[in-house]
């Protein structure tokens, strides 16, 4: 019989490479969650935590056919971010229920969240229960690259160049920094968070689009793109920021199409993106660039009621 009871892992020798010990068990449960719900139960900037055991923070516990990590940068007490994740054939028998009251009853906060890659009905049942409420919505758009794209209409005053490392990263930041300085998660990108990426396997810098003024040198906004592995291979809009002091210039538009050139040049048929489900002007633009969203593409964010 599988057992239901969380063990807490030692995570001083995680090694998310050789994939042993607890790092095993959160890869091939991982994987198997992915295989069968099409979409991987972790984001990407988790996943690249596990990849370089970046885990000073972070508490684990497995169970055979699950897990449950929690990040707590600021204790016990402060807000936490709980990725949970049970195994397709073991689902439906209580282990989701138990992994997720361990972690919870070890870290006794109120500012408790959690994502469901894919708004699983599960995962929206198991959050009322346990008094969490639906915070946020993230759409996946998605556009099919199979015919022409609208030409790139660079504004006068303005040149889009690629990337280049060693030259560029103090000014993407920045620019980063103030485009999403209300955004819980990409607005804290740090130079370490930066290299790291860069760093990545799937990182091209030919894919890094950079929109500068010419009268100044100044960053104006960028558009980072990112293939993905698959059958077939598809491509994301990875990140669009644009400065706010560009702003009304049309570079969102003009970035995001310099990005999708350059998915199209490479073969891809599909490129997908990330975002928030009320920012209408950015969904606008996507709409109009042809990009759709089915309901069923919906991340959600569950976060724990303050009277839990």
């Amino acid at each position: 019989m599988t057992s239901t009871t969380p063990a807490i892992a030692d995570l001083a020798d995680f090694d998310w490479a050789t994939g042993s010990g607890a790092a095993e068990t959160v890869r091939r449960v991982a994987e198997a969650a992915a295989a069968a719900d099409g979409r991987s139960p972790l984001n990407g900037a988790t996943l690249l935590d596990l990849e370089h055991a970046d885990l000073a923070t972070t508490t684990l516990w497995t169970v055979p056919d699950g897990f449950v990590m929690v990040d707590a940068p600021s204790g016990p007490t402060g807000a936490i971010e709980m990725n949970l994740v049970v195994a397709p054939p073991a689902r439906r028998a209580g282990l989701g229920r138990a992994l997720a009251e361990t972690a919870l009853a070890a870290f006794p906060s109120s500012s408790v969240s959690g994502w469901s890659f894919g708004n699983h009905p599960a995962a929206a049942a198991l959050a009322e229960d346990l008094g969490f409420d639906r915070v946020r919505d993230l759409w996946v758009m998605r556009h099919e690259l199979v015919s022409p794209l609208p030409p790139v209409d660079v504004p006068d005053g303005v040149v889009v160049r690629t990337f280049e490392q060693g030259r560029d990263e103090d000014a993407v930041l920045e620019v980063n920094a103030t485009a999403f300085h209300d955004h819980p998660e990409q607005g804290s990108l740090t130079r370490a968070d930066l290299e790291q990426r860069i760093n990545a396997p799937w990182f091209d810098a030919e894919g890094f689009f950079l929109a500068e003024s010419t009268r100044t040198g100044e960053l104006l906004g960028f558009h980072w793109t990112k293939t993905h592995e698959g059958d077939p291979e598809y491509g994301e809009v990875y990140v669009v920021g644009v400065s706010p002091h560009a702003r009304g210039l049309g570079l969102g538009k003009v970035l995001t199409l310099s990005g999708l050139h350059h998915l199209q040049d490479l073969g891809l048929g599909e490129v997908i993106l990330f975002v928030e489900a009320d920012n209408a002007p950015a969904v606008k633009v996507y709409t109009k660039l042809g990009f759709t969203h089915d309901p069923k593409d919906t991340d959600v964010m569950y976060a724990r009621r303050r009277s839990a």
